[in-house]
């Protein structure tokens, strides 16, 4: 039998951002098509479809479980959305901070999952089961971290107080509407064939139903506020983070009417008690020290240049920050803040530069960087960046190596190694090294696994391939691919041994996908 290279049973290539963005209008709208989304063409396997196991739920109630359950379903079609940031950096910087104030939600809070979206407009959402998406025009309309801060931990008060499960079931009638065409959808993706006949519902039912219902009301909002303030207190911000950025929002709002700039207030309306409230609560607090961490200044350089989607918005994003970088040195306030900002502006200019393919430019700028902080890990991988645009791979290596030591939390620079090894066509090395690294990373990189499959393909491991690239479609919810992967791995294996193990591994994805329908028939009717 002829090899097959994972590759080609992976994600499909996407769209460029710029050809997206001309279909789109944003994340939050395809999250709540995506699942429809995926049933426009026949499955294949590079299509990843269907919804994670759902578990035992009441029909008339969301209970926490199946509210995750469904944030997972539709985010296995959200991570394939253009608008989707895949990068480690930036997931790593979020994840981090929706723990850190997780862990002080009043009662507790479940798995939180919050991720950058590719959009200038500001704002940010929550969907069901604790998944919150935040833009990148939200980060760079903020000075501060702590702004960001308190919508993300906004935005989990209303998960955490399931404010979001009460929309979806207050009133029955559009309860029904709403899971059923979201049942309908998924069970398309689970049912060959039914798709087409699925969608119209998925669409027009589901989008009707959903924002109809999401809308919170000031009551919701007010119990937001109050929770998210304890909650920016106890992490360490500052809790009047979340008074000065609503206020922003707020001027954003009308200055911005129709043009976009308001996209959050309109969802999460401003009244005049409640920020008197928030105020006042503030006011009870002793005033908070805390600075501004490093990373939020280059994740907020970073997300400027991430919303810039065509070659204008990338030329105004370099020369923004090529202002912004200029006006600091010369202010020269001293301090490490002024240095750290100065640093992650310039930073902002050599992702820019090197986005547009420039990497002469892009060094300069990183060596203006350099200047003002040596210790930093983000020009350390804007460095490694640079070396494999130039296709100095061997130089990229070695930097990728002493970076993950230095910094051997950094998901980044696990895959700048494993990256860096496979160009080079060391890919037993590249087997070796990334097994190490699924063992240490087992759900928060699921492209780990992708790339473990693709060396292990091309040493001749083909069976622990498919077997690989079988738990990559399981991390990302998609067990139909899951299982497609591991009946070819059951095929091409000759080992009775091996093949028993896949068997088990095949009976339990079979019983979880014929869960799911079980229970998505019940949603359905």
């Amino acid at each position: 039998m002829a090899r097959q290279n994972p590759k080609m049973t992976a994600s499909s290539p996407r769209p460029t951002v710029l050809a997206a963005r001309q279909r789109l209008t944003g994340l939050q709208r395809s999250l709540v098509c995506a699942i429809s989304l995926s049933m426009v063409c026949t499955p294949l396997v590079a299509q990843p479809s269907a919804a994670p196991s759902m578990g035992s739920s009441s029909s008339a109630e969301l209970s926490p479980a199946l509210e995750r359950k469904l944030g997972e379903a539709i985010m296995v079609q959200g991570r394939r959305d253009p608008e989707y940031i895949s990068d480690p950096d930036m997931s790593q910087y979020l994840e981090n901070m929706g723990r850190k104030l997780g862990a002080f939600a009043p009662g507790g809070a479940p798995q939180i999952d919050v991720f950058g979206v590719r959009n200038p407009e500001i704002n940010a959402f929550a969907m069901p089961g604790g998944f919150i998406g935040v833009h990148t025009g939200l980060i760079v309309g903020t000075s501060g971290e702590s702004e960001v801060a308190g919508v993300v931990a906004h935005e989990i008060a209303h998960v955490t107080q399931r404010h979001i499960a009460r929309g979806l079931t207050q009133q029955r009638q559009s309860s029904h509407i709403a899971l059923a065409s979201i049942a309908a959808a998924l069970l398309a993706a689970l049912i060959p064939g039914a798709g087409q006949a699925a969608m119209g519902v998925a669409v027009f039912g589901q989008a009707a139903a959903i924002d109809r219902q999401l809308g919170f009301s000031r009551e919701a909002e007010q119990e937001a506020d109050r929770n998210g303030v304890e909650m920016l207190r106890k992490a360490g911000y500052d809790p009047n983070g979340m008074a000065v950025m609503f206020g922003r929002l707020t001027k954003a709002s009308s200055l911005n009417e129709g043009r976009g700039g308001g996209a959050y207030v309109s969802t999460h309306p401003l009244s005049l008690q409640r920020m008197t409230d928030m105020q006042n609560r503030i006011r009870q607090f002793a005033p908070a020290g805390r600075q501004n961490e490093d990373e939020y200044w280059f994740i907020r350089a970073k997300s400027r240049v991430l919303q810039a989607v065509d070659p204008r918005a990338l030329r105004q994003a370099q020369e923004q920050l090529e202002d912004e970088a200029r006006t600091a040195d010369a202010q020269r306030e001293g301090g490490t803040l002024s240095i750290t900002r100065r640093a992650a502006a310039w930073y902002g200019v050599s992702l820019a530069a090197l986005a547009r393919q420039d990497p002469n430019a892009a060094a300069k700028a990183l060596e203006q960087a350099q200047a003002l902080m040596s210790n930093s890990p983000y020009l350390e991988l804007q460095r490694i960046e640079i070396e494999l645009s130039r296709r100095q791979v061997s130089t990229a290596l070695t930097l990728a190596q002493a970076a993950h030591k230095r910094w051997p939390q950094r998901r980044s620079f696990v895959l700048k190694n494993a990256q860096s090894l496979q160009l080079l066509g060391r890919d037993a090395e590249a087997v070796k090294f990334l097994q190490a690294q699924v063992k240490r990373w087992p759900t928060q990189e699921p492209e780990l696994f992708k790339m473990l499959a693709i060396s292990q393909d091309r040493i001749g491991e083909i069976v622990d391939s498919r077997q690989t690239m079988a738990t990559y479609y399981e991390k990302m919810g998609a067990l139909p691919s899951a299982f497609t992967q591991l009946q070819q791995a059951r095929t091409l294996s000759k080992d009775f041994y091996v093949q028993s193990q896949i068997d088990v591994r095949i009976r339990e994805l079979s019983g979880r996908i014929a869960e799911d329908r079980r229970l998505l028939e019940r949603f359905r009717s």
